[in-house]
């Protein structure tokens, strides 16, 4: 009995752990910083005709903007495989997982038809860049994935992009097993209360399990206001507050364009999109995320973009290529 009670005790308390530190959004005010206040205006009136939950825009880490509910959690769906990332890049720089661990050497297996000696090749960095060459039935996954993959056997660890469920999904298996550690518990105790999320907390993840495989997916729900402390912290390269969060080594190479995806006008990196540089300044810009669930880091000018979309408010979702004209109107704007 004494077990069960501070088992329950612990989980209390690391479900809260979240929002424990609480550390609400300071404002500024947009035209006294420079921005065009007609260029804003702009921005929110074509924003209203996507009809997103939430936008939030942050410049130096204070809130320009904001439109719609930025304390509505919503399932942020693809923004969970940056989310991962981050966490990844704790636990690589602490010792406790290795990038060139393969599936052999961590016993990665699938329900049949099992994995092939071939693709147990592959590396845990190989599934990060989604590049295993595993092209199993996985969870969660969308219909357009499942029209576009692969041939099993059709391309060897390491040498093919393929924006895979099946890594993501592994990569969640992986973390827990090498870690001990529950994803959302992780995440709430390492991530967002040292970076003061309002609103996330353990209880905000779940676990999606599908008889095809053995390796669920971890769907996260958050605002839009705790969303935006999370590209603040990848905008600030893992820092927060004095302290790093997140190795700086690992957000420049996670966010690094490591592949170029043929069919998409962007790079990927460690479950991160690349933007490029001569559409977005020097630096190019960076997102996490697909469709209606996004956040946006643009270096150049300090700048984070958070737009939410919660389902039941708009069945319809919002295309990227309408996010990133968006967010182009909002870059238009910045001084």
């Amino acid at each position: 009995m004494r077990e069960i009670i501070f088992a329950i005790t612990a989980f209390f308390f690391l479900s809260i752990a979240g929002n424990a530190a609480a550390q609400p959004w300071q404002s500024t005010d947009p035209a006294s910083s420079g921005w065009s206040i007609d260029g804003l205006k702009e921005a929110q009136d074509y924003a209203a005709t996507l009809k997103p939950t939430a936008v939030m825009v942050v410049q130096d880490g204070k809130v320009i903007a904001s439109w719609g509910d930025v304390s509505r959690e919503v399932n942020v769906a693809s923004v969970r495989k940056s989310l991962l990332s981050a966490l990844y890049g704790i636990a690589v720089s602490e010792g406790r997982i290795s990038l060139a661990s393969t599936l052999a050497d961590l016993g990665i297996d699938d329900k049949p038809p099992a994995l092939t000696a071939a693709e147990k090749q592959a590396s845990v960095r190989d599934l990060l860049m989604s590049r295993s060459g595993i092209y199993h039935v996985a969870a969660y996954e969308t219909a357009d994935i499942r029209q576009k993959r692969p041939e099993r056997g059709s391309h060897t660890p390491g040498s093919f992009w393929f924006y895979n469920n099946w890594d993501f999904n592994a990569l969640g298996t992986i973390y827990r097993q090498q870690t001990g550690e529950d994803i959302f518990q992780s995440f709430a105790q390492r991530i967002a209360a040292p970076i003061g999320m309002e609103d996330f907390s353990a209880r905000d993840g779940s676990y999606s399990l599908e008889k095809s495989s053995v390796h669920p997916a971890y769907p996260f729900t958050m605002s839009a206001r705790d969303l935006a402390r999370f590209g603040q912290l990848f905008l600030n390269g893992g820092e927060w507050g004095g302290r790093q969060v997140i190795p700086a080594a690992w957000v420049r190479e996670s966010t690094t364009a490591l592949s170029q995806p043929s069919d998409h006008n962007s790079g990927y990196g460690y479950m991160w999109w690349t933007l490029r540089a001569d559409q977005w300044g020097q630096d190019g810009a960076f997102n996490a995320g697909y469709g209606g669930q996004v956040v946006a880091y643009v270096p150049e000018k300090r700048l984070v973009i958070v737009q939410t979309v919660d389902p039941a408010q708009n069945r319809r979702g919002i295309e990227m290529r309408d996010f990133f004209q968006l967010m182009r109107k909002i870059v238009a704007a910045a001084p």
